[in-house]
């Protein structure tokens, strides 16, 4: 039987890598032959996941980087492409969900921050891995998204328009690095990940999903893999939603 979601050979590095929707893709791909570089602020974290990793026979590298930050990021890339030559599939996944009362009190410095970590930083680090792919062997980028991107709240505008903003990078940087790399965006709905602990206990009762639940951070997996494969060769720009079947 063909292994459609074989990754054997690959190098991954994935942000926001040692908890939640990061890390089950970070294991995912390890679970399928890619070796994996998993980023995020807290070093420990990583190195957790890094361990999980290698315990399933693959190479792991922890490194610590906040998102929101270019000179972190330079570094990031500096200390991946030292490590193993190169990056095939990139996965932006790191992010911010604040929620705030009114758009009249929300301050500059946390429109900052949001878009800093949802969007400058996936803007800066695939144009260093991107044109990195784009003059080698090629790959395949992959952004995290969000459903808020086209079904804003107004608690949570920034984050939601940050994630808008994701999308509109996804086309142009699939169009910017193509034909050898292609660049797709998941929009995941809600999920079961830590974050989700400090949710309303009733939320999910009241989800307006067709399948009436929150989704497991595995159900994602798939959708990561498929982008991550050389079967999605003719899939670019796309933008997918994993939502439960949000209206």
């Amino acid at each position: 039987m063909t292994n459609y979601f074989d990754l054997s050979g690959k190098i991954a590095l994935v942000t926001g890598g040692s908890r939640g929707l990061g890390r089950a893709i970070a294991l995912a791909f390890a679970d399928c032959g890619a070796d994996v570089i998993v980023a995020s602020r807290k070093l420990d974290n990583c190195e957790a996941v890094a361990e999980e990793i290698r315990a399933k026979g693959r190479r792991a590298l922890a490194l610590s980087c906040h998102m929101g930050r270019w000179e972190q990021i330079e570094t990031l890339v500096t200390s991946a492409y030292a490590a193993f030559g190169r990056i095939d599939i990139l996965v932006n996944n790191a992010g911010m969900t604040p929620v705030t009362s009114s758009s009249l009190d929300t301050d500059e410095k946390l429109v900052d921050a949001v878009f800093a970590l949802n969007f400058k930083g996936p803007f800066r680090l695939s144009a260093l891995v991107g044109s990195r792919m784009a003059a080698g062997e090629g790959g395949s980028i992959i952004n995290i998204s969000s459903i808020a991107s086209c079904r804003p709240d107004p608690s949570y505008a920034p984050y939601a328009s940050a994630k808008a903003a994701l999308n509109t990078l996804t086309t142009a940087h699939a169009f910017e690095f193509a034909p050898k790399v292609r660049v797709n965006a998941i929009l995941p709905g809600s999920f079961r990940t830590d974050i989700a602990r400090h949710w309303s206990p009733n939320k999910e009762a009241n989800t307006p999903a067709a399948l009436k639940r929150f989704g497991e951070p595995e159900e994602i997996v798939s959708t990561a893999l498929y982008l991550a494969s050389d079967y999605s060769s003719f899939t670019t720009g796309a933008h997918i939603r994993v939502d439960g079947g949000r209206p």
